[in-house]
């Protein structure tokens, strides 16, 4: 498939380019010419997560570093903001991680306000509070540092998956105090499968060794030991980074800032096209999230009764487009497209033409009672 055609929001598509990246020889990764390569990585990856602290590489989905935030966390309760699929899971890994977990819920399409946050902090004492930047399943964007300086606020650590934000929405891990914050390679990054990153904060490093079961393979120690020598604590995936190397170069020459500006236009070329559609097809169509809280790398449509997301991303398929459909308890009443990555306002105009057609013809087809 052509690249521009495929809009999930994760996977996202990868340029032809970057694949190719990927036949590089093998390399011993206890040797200098693996530790130029993790040193290129790592200078292209500061600059995208907005920190001078290393940049933790893991083979693994950002589900890892997940794991791993919680497991080497401080000893202590987790106070949970939950707000969709992704947010749950999160909680569901603290939990699994035998922490005693609080869950502070809000409406799927909304964020936890952030009164509730400090009145629940008032009321307990908290290790750390997890929360998920862009909910995938959603769209919905949560206001990060008025949620870091909360928990600092508090004496609890600030663990972010910005797995759908970061490289597309504005994360500065530094000037906000971020503690730990994460992301995978195969979103907004516009990179394969099986990578992630995450950046520990000064603060979160000095009480990691206080967690007493944080396992070997996700030990915050470990990455941070290996990541100065420019190595990994296990066999690293080099064909991966690779890839990462190359995309890296191109991210810096386009400057985060014009990234962010990318992501921005598409997510309200999304927003001008839900109410277009409305218009021009008579078809109630929503955003998920709220009108202020919205993810400038994905968006939730939310349809009318007689629609259904299957049927939505199937004729859409049809065109030949890959678009996401609903998610958890959104799955039969929503699809989702994925704005990020190397995709622009003028392709995602194109996949949109697409959804338009799909969408008139199911309209259609229930108004003649097809």
């Amino acid at each position: 498939m052509a690249f521009g055609r495929f809009f999930l929001p994760g996977p996202t598509d990868v340029r032809a380019e970057v694949l190719a990246a990927q036949s590089g020889p093998m390399l011993p990764h206890r040797g200098g010419a693996f530790e130029s390569l993790f040193a290129a990585v790592q200078e292209g990856l500061r600059p995208v997560f907005r920190t001078t602290r290393p940049v933790y590489v893991s083979t693994s989905s950002a589900t890892g570093l997940m794991e791993a935030a919680v497991r080497c966390a401080k000893p202590g309760a987790i106070l949970s903001l939950v707000n969709g699929a992704f947010a749950e899971r999160f909680a569901d890994v603290a939990r699994s991680c035998g922490r005693d977990v609080t869950v502070l819920e809000a409406p799927w399409g909304s964020t936890v306000s952030l009164d509730r946050v400090e009145q629940a902090l008032k009321e307990k004492r908290y290790a750390a509070v997890s929360v998920v930047h862009s909910e995938t399943s959603t769209g919905a964007l949560t206001a990060l540092p008025e949620f870091a300086s909360l928990c600092a606020q508090y004496g609890a650590l600030s663990l972010v998956d910005s797995v759908t934000g970061l490289a597309g929405a504005p994360v500065e891990t530094d000037a906000w105090g971020l503690d730990f914050v994460f992301t995978g390679s195969q979103k907004a990054l516009a990179l394969p499968p099986g990578l992630s990153f995450g950046v520990a904060s000064e603060r979160y490093l000095a009480t990691v060794s206080e967690a007493p079961d944080r396992g070997r393979y996700f030990d915050v120690l470990e990455f941070e030991q290996y990541v100065h020598r420019n190595q990994t604590p296990n066999t690293p995936a080099t064909s991966l980074l690779y890839a990462a190397a190359r995309q890296l170069e191109d991210i810096a020459a386009e400057t985060m800032t014009h990234r962010w500006q990318r992501h921005a236009e598409m997510a309200l070329t999304m927003q001008q096209w839900v109410h277009q559609t409305r218009e021009e097809i008579g078809l109630p169509l929503c955003i998920q999230a709220l009108e202020g809280e919205r993810s400038p790398t994905v968006t939730c449509v939310a349809l009318p009764l007689h629609v259904r997301g299957e049927h939505v991303v199937k004729a859409v398929a049809d065109r030949g487009f890959v678009i996401g459909g609903g998610y958890g308890k959104l799955k039969a009443t929503a699809f989702r497209i994925g704005h990020m990555g190397d995709h622009t306002t003028e392709g995602l105009r194109v996949c949109l033409a697409a959804v338009s057609e799909a969408l008139a013809e199911l309209h259609d087809r229930k108004q003649s009672g097809v």
